[in-house]
């Protein structure tokens, strides 16, 4: 269950840094010809700047607190604020009919889920 846990913090970890980088780092009217990222086009650039700001810093918590070993509690806070992250992507992806988007958003949400149910609950990294 503990690699199995690693390996899906790692993975979330991934899909938060790749999504960070890109709302980042990529202009917003280049960032908005997406489909995936149609919901930028009525949002202002601080805004998506901030959550990718955001994605960046849950790629870090899912994975550098307890490689370090310094406060790995943070690893589960984060999924768990990984899943308000997502139950706001459902959502707007859902206003804009997108429902694969939603679907992928519902994986994601799992993977937190799992994390946060293993690394609260049934194991937990060793104190």
């Amino acid at each position: 269950m503990h690699i199995a846990l690693w390996i899906t913090a790692g993975l979330l970890a991934l899909v938060a840094l790749t999504g960070g980088l890109t709302k980042t780092f990529v202009p917003l009217d280049k960032l908005s010809r997406h489909d995936g990222a149609a919901w930028t086009r009525g949002a202002s650039p601080t805004f998506v700047r901030t959550l990718g700001i955001l994605e960046i810093l849950a790629a870090i918590g899912l994975v550098l607190p307890a490689v370090l070993d310094i406060v790995p509690v943070m690893v589960p806070v984060t999924a768990a604020c990984w899943i308000a992250l997502m139950i706001g992507a459902m959502i707007t992806h859902g206003r804009l009919g997108q429902a694969k988007l939603v679907m992928v958003n519902v994986a994601y949400l799992a993977l937190a889920v799992f994390i946060v149910v293993g690394r609260f609950g049934t194991t937990p990294f060793a104190a």
